[in-house]
C-alpha cells in the first residue's frame, strides 16, 4: 500500500475512534510496526495528529466536537441569508471551490440551478448537486472525516494542488478583528489552505456569531482573504476594511417578521 494510501486510512481510522495504538494500526493495515511508526511521525509532521505513548490521537480543539447536524440549526435565518449574498457573486461558467460546513451547504443550494463547475470536500455538497444538470462536479477525495462530513488529508491536499479555481467559497469556525481565520482543526485547515492558495478570489463565510472566536488551527490571515460575507449583526465591519478585506452584509428576517 503506497504511503499517501496508508496516510488516508490512518486519518480515517482516527476520526472515528479519536485515538488509536501502533499496534492496531499494523493489524488493520497489515504492515510492521516499523512503517506504522513512521508514518505517524510523518503525519504529526504535518500536523494532522499528536503522538501518544504506544500510538496516537487526531489534533483538533476538543472543545469543538459538534457534529454537522449539531450545527445546521445554529444561526439558520443569519446563514440562509449568508448563502444567498454569495450565490450574487457567482456567474454561469464559473470554477467554484465548496467547502464544508453548514453555511456552505446552503450556499451550494443556492447556486444549485446555474451552469457550474463545483470543485469539494463536503460529502453535503455532492449529494446535493450530484443530480443537478448544469452542475459539473469534482470532489477532491482523500479520508473521510465523519465529523466534518468532508474528505480531508494528504491525498486531498494532493489532489487541490493542480486545480485552477475562480472563486473559492469558504467556511471558518471563528475569525478576529485582525482578520485572522481559524478552523477546529488542522485536518481540516490544512486543505483550506491549500484551496485558498490555488484560488483567484477567496470567500469567507461567517455568521457574526464567529466573530473574535479562535479556533484551534489558523488557516488564512488577513492577506489570504478577499471577501467577508457575514450578517448585519457584526460589529468588526471597520476593522476588516482597515485589514483590506471587503465586507458584504446580508440582512435576514427579523425573529418577529411575518
Amino acid at each position: 500500500m503506497p504511503a499517501n494510501r496508508r496516510h488516508d486510512e490512518i486519518l480515517t481510522i482516527l476520526s472515528r475512534l479519536r485515538s488509536v495504538s501502533v499496534g492496531d494500526l499494523t493489524a488493520r493495515l497489515k504492515v510492521s510496526e516499523v512503517t506504522i511508526r513512521k508514518d505517524l511521525t510523518t503525519l504529526e509532521e504535518m500536523g494532522f495528529l499528536i503522538r501518544t505513548h504506544g500510538g496516537a490521537e487526531l489534533a483538533e480543539d476538543r472543545r469543538f466536537r459538534r457534529t454537522l447536524n449539531m450545527r445546521r440549526n445554529e444561526n439558520r435565518e443569519k446563514k440562509l441569508a449568508i448563502a444567498a449574498r454569495a450565490a450574487e457573486l457567482v456567474r454561469e461558467g464559473d470554477t467554484i471551490y465548496i467547502d464544508s460546513g453548514s453555511t456552505c451547504m446552503l450556499f451550494a443550494e443556492a447556486v444549485a440551478d446555474i451552469a457550474l463547475r463545483v470543485v469539494t470536500n463536503s460529502i453535503d455538497v455532492m449529494n446535493r448537486l450530484a443530480d443537478r444538470p448544469g452542475i459539473s462536479l469534482i470532489a477532491v477525495g482523500g479520508a473521510y472525516h465523519k465529523e466534518a462530513g468532508s474528505f480531508l488529508g494528504p491525498t486531498a491536499i494532493e489532489n487541490l494542488r493542480d486545480f485552477q479555481i475562480g472563486t473559492c467559497f469558504m467556511g471558518a469556525t471563528g475569525f478576529s478583528a485582525a482578520g485572522v481565520f481559524s478552523s477546529q482543526n488542522i485536518l481540516e485547515a490544512q486543505l483550506k489552505q491549500r484551496a485558498l492558495e490555488v484560488s483567484e478570489r477567496r470567500v469567507i463565510l461567517a455568521d457574526s456569531s464567529k466573530f473574535e472566536y479562535t479556533a484551534f488551527s489558523v488557516f488564512a490571515r488577513a492577506d489570504g482573504v478577499d471577501v467577508l460575507i457575514t450578517d448585519r449583526d457584526f460589529s468588526g465591519e471597520e476593522n476588516m476594511r482597515a485589514a483590506e478585506i471587503d465586507v458584504l452584509i446580508a440582512d435576514y428576517p427579523a425573529e418577529n417578521s411575518a
